[in-house]
């Protein structure tokens, strides 16, 4: 996009009353957003929605100015614009219909053809939600998923840093411009997470972390991502806006079930409880409900001579040697594990290159 394209985009955004969805109608209608300054006014109203008001306010020149300000601030800090026409804005996202004209970014983000997963929960995580967060990243480590999340206390960073653990890239949405960094104790991370991912935003330099700018920032985490997993959350919290927004989208949206009594549990049992999210009890539910095909990931996995299985495994590799395909419900029973644990198990199987999965829900050793 060349500098004159980015100056009338920025402009069109400063109007006021010209929202997202506003701007994609005006530009669709006008071609691009240097013409709608250009437009007659006459046929400008004849844009559905658009009134006396909006009229006058694209008569405007003050936008001009603060454009030119937020141009000079993206050129001398090398911030990368995507454009939601453009080939590099995130695919899913573009499907959003209230998905931001334009997103800055920072650091090496590659979403294209990847797994995009969002972690999000409470600020208040407990040991419980570190552990599941931690054995839920390990276990999809191997499939190279990118981990979204908004860089916030609690389950945010976790996830952040546990994605940087394992190498993944990890991609942090902002409710502020690029000019500074919130919550100030995160700046640590930063530069590691630029490294390997990054952080996007839709906000301008100018922007401050003003509390309903971090609900606009949640359908970002929500639409950008294929699926969307609550770890904790309360029975209220911004949290859940991300999982009804995933929803919205038609995403698929699993939550961390755990005890009634527990505060930060709350939120994620009412979630299942309304069938407003999968039970995400290990990264095999996951990857089952998404049908993930991890047979190329396991096909790398270079075929041991001797390879170590846990008990259950064993059990299980023992069960299918001697009667070949199987359903999984079927594996289930005749060893005595519940589903979601067999699923479990069976994933981790395949990433050692024992078993594989065929269509129907069958399973054979390799």
């Amino acid at each position: 996009m060349s500098d004159q394209e980015l100056f009338y985009l920025l402009a069109l955004l400063k109007v006021d009353g010209v929202g997202d969805i506003m701007a994609k109608k005006l530009i669709t209608h006008c071609g691009n957003a240097e013409a709608i300054f250009k437009t007659k006014p006459t046929q400008i109203a004849a844009i559905d929605g658009v009134g006396s008001v909006l009229l006058k306010n694209l008569q405007d020149k003050t936008v001009f100015e603060k454009a030119n300000q937020e141009l000079e601030f993206i050129n001398s800090n090398q911030i990368n614009v995507s454009y939601f026409q453009a080939e590099e804005y995130p695919d899913r996202l573009k499907h959003c219909i209230d998905s931001p004209v334009l997103i800055f970014s920072a650091g090496k983000i590659n979403l294209k053809n990847k797994k995009v997963i969002s972690i999000v929960g409470t600020r208040q995580i407990t040991s419980y939600g570190s552990e599941i967060c931690r054995k839920v990243i390990e276990d999809l480590a191997p499939l190279d998923p990118v981990i979204v999340s908004g860089f916030a206390y609690g389950v945010d960073i976790v996830a952040h840093q546990l994605a940087m653990d394992h190498n993944l890239q990890t991609v942090g949405v902002l409710a502020h411009g690029l000019n500074q960094i919130y919550p100030k104790s995160h700046k640590k991370y930063m530069a590691k997470m630029e490294e390997n991912g990054g952080f996007i935003t839709e906000f301008w330099s100018s922007s401050n972390p003003d509390k309903e700018k971090f609900v606009r920032r949640n359908r970002i985490v929500a639409g950008i991502s294929e699926a969307t997993i609550v770890i904790e959350s309360a029975d209220k919290g911004g949290s859940l806006i991300t999982a009804n927004l995933a929803n919205d989208y038609n995403r698929d949206v699993f939550a961390v079930p755990g005890r009634i009594t527990d505060k930060y549990s709350q939120g994620c049992n009412n979630l299942i409880k309304t069938q407003k999210a999968n039970v995400l009890t290990s990264a095999a539910d996951l990857v089952y409900m998404l049908n993930w095909d991890i047979e190329s990931k396991v096909k790398t996995v270079q075929k041991q001579l001797f390879v170590e299985l846990e008990p259950d495994e064993q059990i299980v590799y023992d069960f299918l040697l001697k009667n070949g395909k199987e359903l999984l419900d079927v594996i289930a029973l005749e060893c005595n594990f519940p589903i979601y644990k067999i699923s479990g198990i069976l994933l981790n199987m395949e990433l050692k290159g024992i078993v594989r999965p065929l269509p129907g829900k069958l399973f054979e050793s390799i």
